[in-house]
C-alpha cells in the first residue's frame, strides 16, 4: 500500500509543477511594441525641427518649443508645427535629467520638410558633438532647404562648425564667446546682445533669453500684436526695442 500512496504522491507533484511552468513560459515571450504614433503636422504651417540628443538643456530647448507651439492658437497666420529630430528613437535624457521622447530619427526616418531648424544647446557641444558627423551633415543639409535656422546657447558652435555661418554674423552663450571666437577665429562674432538675425540664421545668447529670440521670429513673421500675444500667454514682458540684439541691414 506504501508504494501505491508514494506512485500517487509523485503524480500529484508532478502535476503542479506543470501547472506552475505554464505561466512562466508565457511571461518569458518578448513585450509587444508600443505603437509609434507620429506628430500631427497640419498643411500651410511651418514645420519647425527641434534637434535634440543627450545632454540637451532644457530651456534652450522648452524656451522657443513654447513660443512656436502657441503660435497654433493665434488666428489669422500661418501657424507652426513644432517635433523633435534626434539620431534614435530611444528617450532622450536632458541634461537636467528630463527624458524625451523624439518624434522622428533623422538617421533613418522620412523626415517632413523643415522650415525652421531650431538646435539648442547641449552638454557637448563644445567638443564631442562637434566630431558628430552625421550630426553635422543632418544640420548642414537641413540649411540648405531650410528658412530660418536657429540655433541658442552653445547650439552656435554646431552650426558654426558645419561652415554655415561663415559669411554671416552670430552669437552664444556670453561666457563662451572667448572660446567662440578662439575656435572660429573667422566669424564675425556679436558680443554684448542677446541675440543676432543675419540672413537665414538667428543665433542666440541661450538661457531664459532663448525666450527672446524666439519672440523676435514670431515678430519678424507675424507682427508685433501676435508677438506680444504670445508674450502676454506666457506672463513675458516683451518689447523689442529695449532688446540688446544685432540685425543685419
Amino acid at each position: 500500500m506504501f508504494k501505491y500512496l508514494f506512485a500517487f504522491t509523485l503524480l500529484i507533484l508532478s502535476t503542479s509543477c506543470n501547472q506552475q511552468k505554464t505561466p512562466e513560459t508565457k511571461e518569458q515571450k518578448a513585450p509587444e511594441q508600443p505603437q509609434r504614433h507620429r506628430p500631427i503636422l497640419e498643411p500651410n504651417r511651418y514645420n519647425v525641427a527641434f534637434l535634440i540628443m543627450d545632454g540637451v538643456y532644457n530651456t534652450e530647448f522648452t524656451a522657443p518649443y513654447d513660443i512656436f507651439q502657441h503660435t497654433q492658437y493665434r488666428e489669422g497666420i500661418k501657424a507652426m508645427n513644432t517635433f523633435t529630430v534626434a539620431n534614435t528613437l530611444d528617450p532622450i535624457t536632458s541634461f537636467e535629467g528630463v527624458r524625451i521622447l523624439p518624434d522622428f530619427d533623422y538617421t533613418r526616418d522620412s523626415i517632413p520638410h523643415i522650415d525652421i531648424l531650431v538646435v539648442p544647446s547641449a552638454e557637448h557641444h563644445l567638443d564631442s558633438d562637434l566630431e558628430n558627423t552625421v550630426m553635422l551633415d543632418f544640420v548642414k543639409n537641413t540649411s540648405e532647404n531650410a528658412t530660418y535656422v536657429t540655433s541658442h546657447c552653445d547650439g552656435a558652435f554646431v552650426l558654426a562648425k558645419t561652415g554655415i555661418l561663415d559669411n554671416v554674423a552670430s552669437t552664444t552663450f556670453p561666457s563662451d564667446i572667448p572660446k567662440y571666437k578662439n575656435m572660429f577665429p573667422h566669424l564675425d562674432v556679436k558680443d554684448q546682445v542677446l541675440f543676432v538675425h543675419d540672413g537665414k540664421f538667428i543665433t542666440s545668447a541661450g538661457g531664459a533669453k532663448s525666450f527672446e529670440a524666439a519672440l523676435y521670429l514670431c515678430e519678424y513673421l507675424y507682427g508685433k500684436e501676435i508677438a506680444q500675444s504670445l508674450a502676454g500667454g506666457l506672463v513675458i514682458e516683451w518689447d523689442l526695442d529695449s532688446v540688446p540684439k544685432f540685425i543685419a541691414p
